[in-house]
């Protein structure tokens, strides 16, 4: 894969006004809307399970709704492609499930309360109950993946659901260190949240049986397309609405996380807020919580950071334009979504 250098990029804005629809264009996600519907189906017939609780705590954290990004992505490059392949329902409900078990995981380990708008998992079921569902979820995906019949998608989903894990406790590891850097961070964001947006493109192209180059340019999108999201997702936490969200804004910081924005912000701000902000990612405290938000709104960081997005929405853009059409009006309908999708993802609220 291509990393873009650690220097700060582009103006968002550049990228916005360079690839903004048609007002009468059809925004990315709806172009999937009846293939997501079958997607749902899947999902609830799958969640199934003798044990009552396991049904209930799935139900809960599944039906909370979302954007459900990962599969639907998957079905956009499976139309960039050309491909329709009954399976991609399926493996798009398997993408969802390893997305859901990897959130019950984190609102354990983060000690979340909210999420979504309302009470996570483990505040309503517990703690044990949501990471043995969550358990449940992850082997539940390996039994649907196995029932594909194809080593290529389950050594790519494998591979994945591995390398998440990792991205994972790379981040506890690095849990109140206030001199984190990007490429720490980054390395993180890759593993965490951008391993499972590019499995979902790969997967795309494995179904619509690619050539190699093909197959690395859908796997380029959905890793920039990931970094870019988790980017903006952190930005969010410092500048978005709570009501919007689902989530309390700070709950990087009260977890002492150190995210892209903070790390801009400390090299910009004076010594003293510097400090103020190290403290309490040291501490995990958020008694300054107000304070340190006025800081990192006031020093620039969040540009800078959204900068960074724009980088890698800039690198998925250019790998979605690369993908081959073969001049069908449907596919290259598709490619067009998947360069807004990205662009669009820069200016998203929640």
């Amino acid at each position: 894969m291509r990393h873009p250098a650690l220097s700060p990029p582009l103006d968002p804005r550049t990228i916005l006004d360079t690839v903004a629809p048609a007002p009468t264009a059809t925004p990315a996600l709806q172009l999937v809307a009846a293939d997501m519907q079958a997607v749902d189906t899947v999902i609830q017939q799958r969640l199934g399970s003798d044990v009552p609780l396991v049904g209930q705590v799935a139900h809960y954290i599944v039906g909370a709704g979302g954007k459900r990004v990962r599969p639907a992505l998957l079905l956009l490059m499976c139309a960039a492609l050309g491909c329709a392949d009954p399976r991609r329902h399926t493996l798009a409900a398997v993408v969802e499930f390893i997305h859901t078990a990897t959130l019950l995981h984190d609102d354990v380990v983060d000690e979340s309360t909210l999420r979504r708008g309302r009470d996570t998992a483990n505040q309503v079921f517990g703690n044990a109950a949501s990471v043995l569902v969550g358990d449940f979820l992850y082997s539940r995906a390996f039994q649907m993946m196995v029932d594909c019949g194809d080593m290529r998608i389950m050594r790519v989903l494998a591979d994945a659901t591995n390398v998440i894990a990792e991205g994972e406790v790379l981040q506890l590891m690095n849990m109140h260190d206030a001199h984190l850097d990007e490429a720490a961070y980054l390395r993180v964001i890759r593993a965490k949240t951008a391993k499972l947006f590019e499995a979902s493109t790969r997967i795309a192209a494995l179904l619509a049986d690619a050539d190699a180059d093909t197959e690395a340019v859908c796997a380029e999108y959905g890793q920039a397309l990931g970094a870019a999201f988790q980017i903006v997702d952190d930005v969010l936490d410092y500048e978005g609405d709570a009501a919007e969200l689902g989530k309390n804004l700070g709950d990087d910081l009260r977890e002492g996380k150190v995210t892209l924005p903070i790390i801009c912000t400390l090299r910009r701000c004076h010594a003293d807020e510097a400090a103020l902000i190290r403290q309490a990612i040291e501490t995990g405290g958020s008694q300054q919580l107000s304070e340190i938000l006025r800081i990192v709104r006031a020093s620039g960081g969040l540009d800078e950071a959204r900068a960074w997005a724009a980088r890698e929405a800039e690198r998925a853009i250019a790998a979605a334009r690369a993908l081959p059409t073969g001049g069908a009006p449907e596919r290259e309908r598709h490619q067009k979504a998947l360069v807004q999708l990205a662009a669009q993802l820069l200016t998203r609220r929640a």
